[in-house]
C-alpha cells in the first residue's frame, strides 16, 4: 500500500466555507445490529455490529424482489405475466401458514405487479415463494440465484436459502450488506422503487396497509422493508430523502414495532441533523497521481467517477485526513477509466469516505529496457519519488 498526496486546501476551503454549529453527539441505541449510511458517497455515519452475521427476517425480501427487478429490466419477465400457487407455497407462506401472506387462494394465479406489491406493500410470503418458483422453478433454486446476484453486487457475507425471510439457521445477512443493498435498488431500479413508498394494496377482497409505518409520516421516508422473527427481534432498512441527500438506515434486533420505527427514525434524523454533504471535485477534474511500473509514462493521472462529493460533520472546522491509497506501483497496460485507487477521506476521526478514482490516462507498456531501469529504480529507492 502506498499513500499519495492530495490536495487538502481544497478539504479546508470547502469547510471553511460553512457555517460552524456544534460537533454531532453521541448517538446512542438499543439495536443490536446498526448501520447509518449516505446514499450518495456511501459515508458511514454510524455503525454498531454492522459486519456481524444477523438473521435479516423479512428485509431479505428486498434480495427477493432485486432478481425479480433484474429479470423484469432484461426482459425475461413482463408485469402482466402471471403465477399459479403451488401447494407449497400456499402451505409455506399462505393462509395455512399463520405469517404474513397476501392470501392468494390455493391453485390460483396472481399477475407479476400484484406479487410484487404483496410483497412490497403487504411483505407476503406466499407471493414471494409464488415468483420464487415461476421464475427459477423452485424456491430452493431461486435463493442460489439470490445468493449468487447478492456476491455480484457486492454482499460480501449474504446468503440466502428461501425467498422470503423465514427462520433457517444459513440464512444471514449483516447490516452493512442490507445498506448496500438498498443503495443498489435505489440506484439500479428506480423505475421500480414506487413500490416501496406505496401507501396501500387492495387485492381480492383484502385492503393491506403498508407495514412501514415511517412512509406515512411525510418526513421523506419513502421505502424500504420491515422484518420480524423471533430470532431477529424487530428490524427495518429505510431511506429518507431531505433536499438533495439521501440517507439509508438498517437497524435490527429490537424488542417491539414502536422501538424499531422511532429508533430508525431518529437515527436518520440525527443524521440529517449533523451531517453534511461538500462537492469537492468537478467532473474530470485530477485529484493526484498514481506511480506505474514499467509504463510509458512513470505516473498515471486520477480523476472520480463524476463529480467527487464527501460527507462532513457539521462541525466548527473538523479535522481532515487526506489521502490516496493503492496497490502499487500499478503495472501497464492501464486503460482510461480503470479502477485503480481510492480517495480516502476522515474528518474527525468519525466519518470515513472511501471513494474510488480511476485512471484519466491510458498507459501503455514500455520497452524491455524501460522495464529494468524501473526496476532498478524501484531496487535503490523503493519509488520513494
Amino acid at each position: 500500500m502506498r499513500l499519495l498526496r492530495v490536495c487538502l486546501f481544497v478539504l479546508t476551503a470547502a469547510v471553511a466555507a460553512t457555517r460552524p454549529v456544534d460537533a454531532a453527539p453521541e448517538f446512542d441505541t438499543p439495536a443490536q445490529w446498526v448501520i447509518l449510511m449516505d446514499a450518495a458517497t456511501q459515508s458511514v455515519l454510524f455503525e454498531k455490529s454492522a459486519d456481524a452475521l444477523m438473521p435479516p427476517a423479512s428485509m431479505s425480501k428486498l434480495m427477493t424482489l432485486a432478481v425479480v427487478f433484474q429479470a423484469l429490466k432484461e426482459g425475461r419477465l413482463k408485469l402482466t405475466d402471471e403465477f399459479t400457487t403451488s401447494v407449497y407455497a400456499w402451505r409455506t407462506g399462505g393462509a395455512p401458514s399463520g405469517t404474513s401472506a397476501m392470501f392468494v387462494p390455493l391453485k390460483e394465479s396472481a399477475t407479476v405487479d400484484e406479487l410484487l406489491q404483496g410483497i412490497a406493500v403487504q411483505s407476503g410470503n406466499d407471493a414471494c415463494i409464488i415468483l420464487a418458483e415461476g421464475i427459477a422453478g423452485s424456491e430452493a433454486a431461486f435463493a442460489d440465484m439470490m445468493t449468487a446476484y447478492g456476491k455480484k453486487i457486492g454482499l460480501e457475507h449474504s446468503i440466502f436459502r428461501n425467498s422470503t425471510g423465514l427462520p433457517h439457521p444459513d440464512h444471514m445477512m449483516t447490516a452493512r450488506d442490507l445498506a448496500k443493498l438498498a443503495r443498489y435498488l435505489i440506484r439500479t431500479y428506480p423505475e421500480y422503487y414506487h413500490y416501496f413508498a406505496q401507501k396501500e394494496f387492495k387485492y381480492r377482497k383484502h385492503l393491506f396497509h403498508n407495514r412501514n409505518p415511517l412512509v406515512y409520516q411525510e418526513n421523506g421516508v419513502d421505502g424500504l422493508k420491515t422484518g420480524y422473527t423471533e430470532e431477529s427481534g424487530y428490524g427495518i432498512t429505510a431511506s429518507m430523502v431531505q433536499g438533495d441527500q439521501r440517507l439509508i438506515v438498517v437497524v435490527n434486533g429490537l424488542k417491539s414495532k414502536k422501538e424499531r420505527h422511532e429508533d430508525a427514525r431518529q437515527l436518520l434524523e440525527w443524521g440529517f441533523r449533523n451531517f453534511k454533504s461538500y462537492k469537492l471535485f468537478n467532473e474530470g477534474e485530477i485529484i493526484g497521481d498514481a506511480l506505474v511500473w514499467g509504463g510509458t509514462s512513470r505516473f498515471v493521472e486520477l480523476t472520480g467517477n463524476g463529480p467527487i462529493t464527501v460527507l462532513l460533520p457539521r462541525s466548527e472546522t473538523p479535522k481532515l485526513k487526506a489521502s490516496i491509497v493503492y496497490q502499487g506501483p500499478l503495472k501497464p497496460p492501464l486503460k482510461k477509466g480503470d479502477k485503480v485507487a481510492v480517495l480516502k477521506i476522515t474528518a474527525a476521526d468519525v466519518v470515513v469516505n472511501e471513494i474510488p478514482l480511476y485512471a484519466a490516462t491510458e498507459v501503455e507498456e514500455a520497452s524491455i529496457y524501460r522495464r529494468g531501469f524501473d526496476s532498478l529504480l524501484h531496487l535503490a529507492f523503493g519509488w520513494l519519488l
